[in-house]
């Protein structure tokens, strides 16, 4: 379905999927481009309760990561989609469907970071901080 959803984004209107660029569009609005945007966005909350609704046990998860520790990781993630030029939607799903090298790289790139913090915060830090 997320791939449905972004070739038709980009077959019908000319857009990324990039979830990063899209919510980012909101808050630097162009004349004409933010409703687009917004009803993408309301589209993914949606889908996410009506899916919670119908199987809510595929919410069930258990964080073993301390508030101050999640909170550095969403700004890490944030900046890494303003330094990457997008995110693991827009590189990883959209940029690898459209045999784009710079998405190769940059999804090869995050991949592997991310890879890494996980050792470093497990085997370095003793797992969870």
């Amino acid at each position: 379905m997320i791939g449905i959803a972004a070739a038709g984004l980009l077959i019908f209107h000319g857009q990324i999927a990039g979830i990063s660029g899209i919510a980012g569009g909101i808050f630097r609005p162009v004349p004409g481009d933010t409703s687009w945007r917004v009803m993408f966005l309301l589209g993914l909350l949606a889908a996410g309760l009506g899916w919670s609704y119908f199987f809510p046990q595929d919410y069930l998860v258990g964080i073993s990561r301390s508030t101050p520790a999640l909170v550095i990781a969403g700004l890490a993630v944030g900046i890494g989609t303003q330094v990457g030029g997008g995110c693991t939607s827009g590189h990883g799903v959209c940029g690898i469907g459209r045999l784009s090298k710079r998405s190769t790289v940059a999804t090869i790139s995050f991949m592997a970071t991310a890879a890494l913090t996980v050792l470093v915060v497990n085997e370095v830090f003793g797992g969870a901080v």
